[in-house]
């Protein structure tokens, strides 16, 4: 007899909305409990190497915290680098001044960070929407709410 793995196919992939609420949490542990989400790893069909995640809709962005042994010292010396592509044009920003100028991008970094550095992690980061304060677009869909 012999067994058969089960791959799943593009009709049977069922994609949720899931709404989370960074007020107060930690930033990296919401960032893996939302790469888990958008990995699909909390389905019983996981499968790796498909997509098999769900939507995620983080609000209240800017109030998340950070903590550790270095906390207040952690948003001083923890820096965010981007390049313009420029020679000379490396600009590095702080974690206090991300969180207070663009809240998302500390959390879309945390998350990228957790999930694969390849064409499947770039695909499954374009289903996560992240936004400063408690309003969003996205309330036509009936989401679930991540605790």
């Amino acid at each position: 007899m012999q067994q058969k793995t089960y791959y799943p196919k593009a009709a049977d992939i069922q994609r949720n909305w899931v709404l989370v609420d960074a007020n107060g949490q930690t930033l990296g542990r919401l960032a893996a409990r939302i790469a888990h989400v958008l990995l699909g790893k909390h389905k019983p069909t996981f499968t790796p190497g498909v997509e098999l995640g769900d939507f995620v809709v983080v609000i209240n962005a800017e109030r998340v915290s950070v903590t550790g042994t270095r906390t207040h010292s952690k948003m001083e010396t923890k820096f965010y680098n981007h390049h313009s592509g420029y020679p000379g044009g490396l600009k590095t920003v702080s974690l206090r001044d991300q969180l207070n100028t663009y809240p998302d991008r500390a959390l879309r970094a945390a998350v990228w960070g957790m999930l694969p550095h390849n064409r499947m992690g770039r695909s499954v980061l374009k289903r996560l929407k992240i936004y400063a304060g408690p309003e969003h677009p996205h309330a036509v869909q009936k989401p679930e709410v991540l605790k």
